[in-house]
């Protein structure tokens, strides 16, 4: 081992969890170590969020302009370079992992490239890149590790034929065809973006809904329009291998009408994703985990042993980029020796397809199965001047309060739900009632609209539609 030094505090990880924590403990008046194994940003930046989403806007402008003769413009020659249409990711990815790097070090937060593994309670081994090792003793630490694809039976990745969401973002040429095993969010996201590109795109999806666990009434909009982009879908199913065959992998899978095949040129595994928990000495630590992995944690994000705590994907619960980065913040107060603990009401979520999804709070098929009795109003973009303009009258908006009229929770389906779903967010965090929504005057004419009809339609006041 060749060196050994302390801290008072260690973030393992510098994704959008680890980076944030880590300069806010820097704030704080801490010493603060970051160590990441592989590039700043973790995940999200580098092979998740930011890319797809790059990747997700060039097709949907790409679709656009070749359905531009429905708003009177002609546009002939249009074409797709895949290099340069993968290649811009990597632009803005390189802006802003190297952003991440400049706010690191302007903010006093040393960064240490290796990996970490506990040796103890209050230490840790690092690996380097060339194998050399170092010990760092801390006061505290928060692990902040993330997550990885899941690979299932029969379908190791390769980078070729089998690829993780990972890998795919780094396809050189565009495939004529696609098999998405997994219908949930990454899967949808990316199976509609090569869709867009021309792709043949076959989803298998082992429940009997897309994005499983969201709002049934929300999915059904953007199935049908899946639908509409002939994109093949079978639920309830399940893919037991693959063989190669003429230049082609032929996938075999048996549904609810018996065995099948679909011939394609790559296949994407989108199953879900498990902690990279497991090669971290956490038994050293005396750090608890469940079964799957997940490190067990309290209000404050610390974990069983006093001193540690821990954030984002290798914790249990929805696998969101801005709960990291808000768990971060919160661990670092607590870290920093603050005794407040934030609580978080409401955790919005989004799912960029298209249309997108958007949801916060209570879903009301949840809220019934708790038992809790609701109101529920619905708008439906159809009935927007925005939405009809701009050419996307699919999907709604649906909220969801309390028989007192507290919100307790909203739906969006429908162009631009990602961003509209904010106001509904800031809503329930606040305490909201649904008369806040309707008094709160929206600019005319915009889909955001869209909340303040809802939340009068649940109060049986709308204007702009029929009250139910």
């Amino acid at each position: 081992m060749s060196e050994s030094k302390s801290t008072e505090c260690v973030v393992i990880g510098a994704g959008p969890g680890g980076y944030v924590a880590a300069i806010r403990l820097a704030q704080l008046g801490k010493k603060t170590v970051v160590v990441e194994r592989d590039r700043l940003g973790g995940v999200c930046l580098n092979w998740g969020c930011i890319p797809s989403k790059s990747l997700i806007h060039a097709a949907n402008l790409y679709e656009s302009i070749q359905h531009a003769e429905e708003f009177g413009i002609e546009v002939e020659g249009v074409s797709l370079d895949f290099a340069r249409f993968m290649g811009r990711k990597n632009d803005v990815v390189g802006r802003l992992t190297g952003g991440i790097g400049h706010l690191l070090k302007k903010n006093g937060v040393e960064h240490v490239v290796g990996e970490a593994r506990f040796s103890g309670s209050r230490s840790l081994e690092i690996t380097g890149s060339d194998g050399s090792t170092s010990r760092l003793e801390f006061e505290s630490c928060l692990i902040a590790v993330g997550s990885r694809s899941i690979e299932i039976p029969g379908f190791a990745f390769d980078g070729k034929r089998v690829h993780s969401s990972r890998s795919v973002l780094d396809l050189e040429e565009r495939p004529d065809s696609m098999v998405v095993i997994g219908g949930g969010v990454i899967g949808l996201e990316l199976g509609t973006v090569f869709r867009k590109l021309g792709t043949e795109v076959t989803v298998i999806e082992m429940m009997p809904q897309l994005l499983p666990g969201t709002d049934p009434d929300l999915v059904k909009v953007v199935q049908r329009e899946l639908k509409k982009r002939k994109v093949g879908i079978h639920l309830e199913a399940r893919a037991t291998g693959w063989t190669e065959k003429a230049g082609k992998a032929t996938l075999q899978a048996t549904g609810k009408k018996g065995d099948f095949e679909v011939e394609t040129d790559v296949v994407l595994v989108s199953v879900g994703r498990r902690p990279n928990t497991e090669n971290l000495g956490l038994e050293q630590a005396g750090v608890q985990v469940d079964d799957r992995g997940f490190i067990a944690v309290d209000s404050s994000q610390q974990t069983s042993m006093a001193g540690i705590h821990a954030i984002g994907d290798c914790v249990a619960g929805p696998l969101l980029a801005h709960r990291a980065s808000k768990e971060g913040e919160i661990a670092a107060e607590r870290m920093a020796g603050h005794p407040a603990v934030y609580d978080v009401k409401s955790m919005p979520a989004a799912v960029f397809t298209d249309p997108e999804i958007a949801t916060v709070g209570l879903t009301e098929v949840g809220a019934r199965e708790a038992g809790i009795e609701i109101q529920v109003g619905q708008f439906p973009f159809a009935a927007s001047g925005r939405a009809l303009s701009v050419g996307h009258p699919e999907g709604f908006v649906k909220v969801i309060a309390d028989p007192e009229g507290l919100l307790l929770g909203a739906g969006i389906v429908g162009a631009e739900a990602s961003e509209l779903i904010g106001e509904m967010a800031l809503a329930i965090e606040m305490g909201a009632y649904l008369e806040d929504i309707e008094l709160t005057v929206h600019t005319h004419p915009t889909l955001s609209e869209g909340m303040m009809e809802a939340a009068a339609a649940a109060a049986k006041r709308a204007i702009h539609i029929v009250n139910e």
